[in-house]
């Protein structure tokens, strides 16, 4: 082990040694050491320039540092030392089969929690012990789904549960709570989450609150209705005694652009009266999701072999189209060219093309009929993924400044080239960074940070985590704030974020000069009970 100068390598100064306890003659070796950077701790406080060293895994000492020994050296010299970004709406359920999550922790992310929008494993037990089996870069925690719940119970149902069937579905979320659940999610646009009422919800939520859990939802309603969902979801928390996250929060119809302000206004009021809710969103003006929530609801009770069963008979499907051409309507929208395709595994030709451009295609017709009648026949093949373009900036800006909303990115584990997928889950963090923060100057870089760290982490109560502060986890994201940015795009999106040259998770470097080391040192973030 080498001498290190103050950008490299050597011993810590007098003021730095009473920071950490030491004498002259006992000079600290540290594991890492993170020098000549500017720090923005998480707090909200104003970015300084500090060094950061790490021992065994921990923040060890922040300061000004001209001497020190350290194993590792990270010259951090016009970068922006931060805690790792904590997301925590995601759909990385799978992360023991992809546990490099490469899509995540290359642009910073060192913590995600799954289990979001009412799906997750059932058995979280079994699901944790995959991962920490598997070992992962990143650090992970699951909620426990609705859907997943009530489908293990009802199917898919559409009717109210019997008193027996709570009790059973009561049962299935008490298990995963004791077994590391960090809380409760609802799908409620989806099958069969959007069949349940809200006495269902409450029931289920307060076993999770009762364990300490909190309540996150995809709310009933992201457009049309915004404001009774937002009333809903904070209701279900009020009476069941827990958190609330309100999930990727939107304006998803041109039809009600604008309403964000009062949905703001509903969560401030809430809080004011003493609920504890907070919401998330993506950096974006597109949502992406299934081709399913484009029907009714009803048309999609009993599975595929049902829905096939209604698609391809004419009185149903006459019904089920005259539904969804109501449905734009309601939302402003003319026609089906918003909707591009994601992902559709009979016909992979047809990613990226949107369902006015699949008409023409497999009909010669760019008409809504027969943009409907296109997504009639994808359906009929199992459906799709896709993205939505739906939004207004306006609306994610005025979002985006409320303090009580996280950056999080709603994506998945991706694979790099495979299929095209929202940006969003290469890009979110940085593009908040980059295009909100040194671009259009909507939020500063210290506010954009902590709504990346200190805020999930403390609602989620991840004890330890999203501050750098001596003795908390020594998960770091190091960016350049001149260059950071997201290189995805709609129609490329399959691009690593840049400006992201360095991220430690536990105090293990995964991403060096931009690149992952392949290591694996994420923890399970496991549920520790009602405080």
């Amino acid at each position: 082990m080498g001498r290190l100068n103050l950008r490299t390598k050597a011993c810590i100064t007098a003021a730095s040694l009473l920071l950490v306890g030491a004498s002259p003659a006992q000079i600290p070796i540290y594991d890492v050491l993170i020098v000549g950077g500017t720090v923005v701790d998480g707090s909200g406080a104003p970015p300084v320039r500090n060094d950061v060293a790490i021992k065994n895994g921990r923040i060890a000492a922040i300061g000004r540092f001209s001497k020190a020994t350290a194993t590792d050296v990270i010259d951090a010299a016009g970068l922006m030392v931060a805690p790792g970004f904590i997301d925590v709406h995601t759909h990385a359920d799978d992360i023991a089969e992809t546990p490099r999550a490469e899509n995540f922790v290359r642009m910073g992310v060192t913590s995600v929690v799954a289990g979001n929008c009412g799906g997750s494993a059932l058995d979280i037990a079994e699901a944790l012990a995959r991962v920490r089996r598997a070992g992962i870069a990143i650090n992970y925690a699951t909620l426990i789904g609705h859907n997943t719940v009530r489908g293990a119970v009802m199917g898919t149902a559409n009717r109210d549960a019997t008193v027996s069937e709570i009790a059973r579905m009561k049962s299935f979320v008490w298990r995963a709570m004791a077994d590391g659940a960090v809380g409760f999610s609802t799908g409620l646009q989806y099958v069969p989450g959007t069949y349940a009422k809200m006495p269902e919800i409450i029931e289920l939520a307060r076993v999770a609150g009762n364990a300490g859990g909190v309540y996150a939802s995809h709310m009933r309603n992201e457009g049309t209705e915004l404001e009774a969902a937002v009333e809903e979801t904070i209701r279900i928390g009020e009476m069941a005694m827990c958190r609330v996250q309100i999930s990727h929060l939107k304006v998803d119809s041109p039809s009600r652009w604008g309403a964000s302000a009062r949905a703001l206004a509903l969560i401030d009021a809430a809080r004011a009266r003493g609920i504890d809710v907070q919401a998330d969103q993506y950096a974006y003006t597109a949502a992406s999701s299934t081709l399913s929530i484009r029907f009714p609801s009803w048309a999609l009770e009993g599975g595929q072999e049902s829905i096939t069963r209604r698609l391809n008979d004419p009185a149903q499907w006459a019904k089920i189209k005259g539904d969804m051409r109501s449905l734009l309507a309601e939302r402003g929208l003319a026609d089906l060219s918003f909707a591009v395709v994601a992902s559709y595994s009979p016909d992979p030709s047809l990613n990226g093309v949107s369902l006015k451009q699949v008409a023409q295609k497999l009909r010669g017709s760019d008409s809504l009929d027969d943009q409907l009648e296109a997504a009639r026949v994808m359906m009929l093949n199992g459906g799709a993924s896709m993205v939505y373009h739906l939004m207004s900036d306006e609306d994610v800006e005025r979002i985006m400044r409320h303090p009580q909303v996280a950056v999080a990115s709603d994506s998945s584990l991706l694979l790099f080239g495979d299929g095209m997928p929202h940006p969003r889950g290469y890009g979110n963090n940085p593009r908040v960074l980059g295009e909100y923060v040194r671009t259009r100057h909507v939020i500063s870089i210290q506010e954009a940070v902590r709504k990346m760290t200190s805020l999930p982490a403390q609602h989620f109560r991840f004890d330890g985590r999203g501050l750098l502060k001596p003795g908390y986890a020594a998960d770091v994201a190091i960016f350049n704030p001149s260059i950071v940015a997201d290189a995805a795009t709609f129609e490329k999106p399959h691009a690593y974020a840049v400006g992201v040259p360095y991220v430690l998770v536990n105090g293990v470097v995964v991403v060096r000069k931009g690149e992952h080391t392949g290591v694996v040192p994420g923890q399970v973030l496991a549920n520790s009970g009602a405080k």
